[in-house]
């Protein structure tokens, strides 16, 4: 199949200047842009009005469950993405050790989901990513190999710092896993078994990394109170392995926190100058989104989600768990204290029991159950076995723009796809060129669409996405600027965007004229 999109302005995903040309593309590849007639193609796509780009990649997803359910993954691509990153926050779906699936499975739910008729006994990163490949997407999919998945396999799910034995077998395993196509190595340092490593079992993982030229993906340790000293240990890693570090969904939580705005920003301008490669994503939102577990003290999780359960089930623990939310523990990151229990909301969970729960935050979920708010979200977790799913507010808008406009920059959604989600999850994309570029002036529309495209295919190593050049894979967008914005509110967050008009995936329609193709699986599972 021949295509030619006209009449358009053509934005390659470099930065350079948009151009009124042709875009042509012959089967999944690109065929050329320029000064090009259509005669002799068999359709002729006219984009008057219109920006022709790269299609968006998103580098922090979360569709490693959702794929099997809702394989076209239409919140994607209808904000016009055709790539994602998945395997983030170094908890994710593998590798997976038989012995640990009933846990494992358990620790995943508040974050990606679960799904009953799925065969979870894939083990390694190669299994499962042809278990897609059977599957079928609509987007193509990059996997990153999770910290916690390689550190259960090498150390099991328990607290501690790791020894020379067991840290040896994490390399073997990291390596291992980063062979079957890795595109990096996450860890989510706030999640179990993640934040029981210490800064040496991070570095000496990284030199692994490092060596297969793949970077390190982190959700650091915190992004509040102690955020300075968590970026410093970060880079000092990056330093010390040789490792490219891409912070995860940066910003800084908590009004509080306003003060820590130029002293991050001044570790960002020293990292170059110590040697340090970085980078980091970005949703544009004053509010996150993650499992509701993360409120609970790291002590509660360890040993996997099973003794996670038995203590919210036991008094004393539970007594021991409020009373440490309540006063902070030095070095956690304590959502309650950054977002309060008025800004954090039920977004999702497993069992009918509680569907009533969603769309509350802790206060409201208190008053329904009668009983005060943390005592109500540790009943919710027991019940749900921690599946639970939450929206916090943490903020500020100035922060996000400040964050926008830095060059290592560029955007993802950071999307849980179950329940009530973040509407991050069907609309960052066009906010960003809706909001932040038509709307506010805050950077330009060349520089936008380089930050979708261009540089996260940089970053990662996607040599043959991300740009329009001849040869590179047909992935393309075609957009009205004068229209995309995102449409999905915290209250009703399920909704389309406005102005995408036709997103091709590997050269096939995925949405045309602003109408999803239904069952068009498109998308490639793509590895490194």
């Amino acid at each position: 199949m021949k295509r030619i999109i006209v009449n358009g302005t053509v934005i390659d995903g470099t930065g350079s200047p948009g151009r009124l040309e042709a875009v042509a593309m012959e089967g999944d590849k690109l065929a050329g842009t320029g000064n090009i007639t259509p005669a002799g193609f068999d359709e002729v796509i006219d984009a008057s009005g219109c920006v022709v780009c790269p299609g968006f990649i998103d580098t922090h997803s979360h569709s490693d469950v959702q794929v099997f359910k809702t394989p076209q993954l239409d919140p994607k691509l209808m904000q016009g993405i055709t790539t994602e990153f998945i395997g983030q926050d170094g908890i994710a779906m593998a590798p997976l050790p038989e012995e640990h699936i009933g846990p494992w499975r358990k620790n995943l739910a508040g974050l990606d989901g679960d799904i009953g008729n799925l065969d979870w006994h894939f083990r390694t990163t190669d299994n499962y990513l042809r278990m897609i490949e059977r599957n079928g997407s609509g987007t193509n999919l990059c996997c990153l190999i999770p910290h916690g998945n390689v550190r259960m396999e090498g150390r099991g799910l328990g607290s501690g710092h790791a020894d020379d034995a067991e840290l040896a077998s994490m390399r073997d395993v990291l390596a291992r896993e980063l062979a079957m196509g890795g595109f990096g190595f996450s860890t989510g340092l706030i999640y179990m078994p993640c934040a029981y490593a210490d800064t040496r079992e991070v570095t000496e993982l990284c030199r692994v990394a490092a060596a297969k030229g793949v970077p390190f993906v982190v959700h650091q340790r915190s992004e509040a109170d102690d955020m300075l000293s968590s970026m410093e240990e970060v880079l000092t890693v990056g330093r010390d392995s040789g490792v490219a570090v891409h912070f995860s969904h940066f910003k800084i939580c908590g009004r509080n926190n306003a003060h820590l705005l130029e002293p991050v920003l001044q570790k960002l301008d020293n990292a170059e100058r110590d040697g340090v490669c970085v980078s980091f994503d970005q949703y544009p939102y004053v509010a996150g989104s993650t499992m509701l577990g993360v409120l609970l003290p790291p002590w509660m999780h360890d040993g996997g989600t099973d003794r996670l359960l038995g203590r919210l089930a036991n008094p004393d623990d539970r007594r021991r768990a409020t009373r440490d939310i309540r006063n902070g523990i030095k070095g956690w990151d304590n959502f309650v204290a950054f977002a309060g229990l008025e800004g954090i909301f039920v977004t999702d969970v497993k069992t009918g029991a509680n569907r009533d729960a969603i769309g509350k935050n802790l206060v409201q979920l208190g008053e329904m159950r009668g009983k005060e708010p943390l005592e109500a979200m540790c009943d919710l977790l027991l019940q749900e076995e921690n599946a639970v799913g939450m929206v916090d507010f943490y903020g500020l808008e100035e922060h996000v723009k400040a964050f926008m406009n830095r060059p290592e920059m560029n955007v993802c959604t950071d999307g849980l796809l179950g329940g009530k989600p973040h509407p991050r999850v069907y609309g960052a994309f066009p906010r960003i060129l809706g909001k932040y570029v038509r709307e506010e002036k805050a950077m330009s529309l060349e520089a936008a669409v380089f930050k979708m495209a261009g540089r996260p295919a940089g970053v990662f190593g996607l040599k043959d996405r991300g740009i329009l050049r001849s040869g590179l894979a047909a992935d393309v967008v075609v957009f009205d600027p004068a229209v995309i914005l995102d449409q999905g509110t915290f209250t009703e967050p399920r909704q389309y965007p406005l102005g995408i008009r036709h997103v091709f995936v590997n050269g096939q329609a995925a949405v045309r004229d602003g109408e999803l193709q239904k069952g068009v699986l498109a998308g490639r599972v793509l590895r490194k």
